[in-house]
């Protein structure tokens, strides 16, 4: 299995951690303290092009994510989602368990449930009390103990380990189980819906749009997602857009107009007079203001 390898994408100077191994299966544990060296790394804003679970098990750490401040103490579970611009700053005595997977290491059932995220994880920061510290870590030592072996099948098992981990993590974190409770074919509409917009928020913009892909009524597709995640449909998209151009704003070199024209927008007024709707500000004050505070 490889170390995490860094990556630099084209169209962002922002750095995208990658891990890859056999046959494109992608998954990568580790041990990190804060005292360590490589530590650095993540002080430097990144993002993953998978999902990562921390287990923060002594000590304190400080996290920029998507421009909010976090701060948190052992123990505790600290969870995102692919793509989140964030980094991390640990106390000299802090200690976390790091297990980072992509989509496609998911057995498939699992692949839905992660995807909608947040119908699992109401936060993505959780504390845990003792009995719950000692839950997740049982899990996490089957799993080292896969991943840093040789036996046959090990992938296999580790996929089935890290299926019942995420569970777990969920359980924690909405001990009601209403994301696993809901309706079956409205929760399968939902997580399908979350699952499209990740794909296709850059070029389809409308409820219509979605709604086509699952053979469902805009209403019926808008009724269903705002039941299930708290918000309509319409403000799943526009917050997933808003989003991406929050951080192609703050962390890129592009201007208005390549950001206009990389979501699809119509021209750069129309992006400008949308952007200001959601955010409260016009791009280019939100860019001056945002840099200004971080940097």
């Amino acid at each position: 299995m490889e170390v995490l390898e860094r990556v630099i994408t084209r169209n962002s100077p922002i750095e995208v951690y990658n891990c890859d191994y056999a046959n494109g299966a992608n998954f990568f544990m580790g041990e990190w303290k804060g005292f360590e060296a490589c530590i650095g790394d993540m002080n430097v804003p990144h993002r993953h092009n998978g999902y990562s679970i921390d287990i923060l098990i002594k000590g304190r750490i400080r996290q920029s994510i998507d421009f909010k401040q976090y701060e948190m103490d052992a123990p505790a579970l600290m969870l995102m989602e692919p793509n989140q611009v964030h980094q991390h700053e640990m106390d000299p005595d802090a200690e976390l368990i790091n297990i980072y997977f992509t989509n496609d290491f998911l057995v498939p059932e699992m692949q839905g449930v992660v995807s909608c995220w947040r119908c699992v994880f109401s936060s993505g920061m959780i504390p845990l009390n003792e009995e719950q510290l000692e839950e997740v870590l049982s899990y996490a030592d089957l799993i080292r103990k896969e991943y840093n072996g040789d036996k046959l099948r090990k992938e296999a098992i580790i996929r089935n380990l890290l299926n019942a981990f995420v569970i777990a993590c969920g359980r924690i974190s909405e001990p009601s189980g209403d994301w696993m409770n809901a309706e079956s074919s409205q929760y399968n509409m939902a997580r399908q819906f979350k699952m499209l917009v990740d794909q296709h928020f850059h070029e389809k913009a409308q409820v219509s749009d979605y709604a086509e892909m699952l053979y469902v009524s805009p209403g019926h597709l808008n009724d269903t997602v705002k039941a299930l995640l708290g918000r309509n449909a319409k403000f799943i998209i526009d917050e997933k857009r808003i989003m991406e151009a929050k951080r192609l704003l703050y962390w890129g070199e592009h201007s208005v107009k390549q950001i206009a024209a990389q979501l699809n927008f119509e021209d750069d007024a129309y992006f400008n007079r949308f952007f200001k709707k959601h955010s409260g500000f016009t791009p280019a004050s939100f860019q001056k203001s945002i840099r200004e505070k971080y940097n």
